[in-house]
């Protein structure tokens, strides 16, 4: 193998860590937004007095949605980087097109904010 062939790799070794630190930041705030999201809307609930006892079912379900999308993709994200890293320490590597990981998460936030219309639409907001 030529030092051109090994250069090749380590700049995609190079290029696969930083996919997964930006799917690191990626799922972290998808993580980070429906934790909060859930949190925030307790505590105005909380100082409330109209809205106390109320359930607020669909900002709960916005939420997981929210932090199993970040779960998911990171679990997601991790995998394809473990099988990059595999694929490039062999003698012989070639390019395969997988599905991307980015384009399903995306799919996925827009599924979420749909819902989340929805529920706006019906009144679900626990008001």
């Amino acid at each position: 193998m030529s030092i051109t062939d090994e250069l090749a790799k380590q700049r995609n070794r190079d290029a696969a860590e930083r996919t997964l630190m930006a799917w690191i930041r990626t799922c972290l705030s998808l993580i980070s937004f429906g934790f909060g999201l859930d949190k925030i809307v307790s505590a105005i609930r909380s100082t409330n007095s109209l809205g106390v006892g109320h359930q607020g079912w669909s900002v709960q379900l916005i939420s997981y949605a929210f932090v199993g999308t970040g779960v998911v993709a990171m679990a997601a994200a991790t995998h394809v980087h473990r099988k990059n890293l595999k694929r490039l320490s062999r003698q012989e590597f070639t390019y395969k097109e997988e599905p991307s990981l980015a384009a399903a998460t995306a799919v996925m936030i827009t599924l979420i904010g749909l819902v989340a219309i929805v529920l706006l639409m019906i009144g679900g907001t626990g008001r």
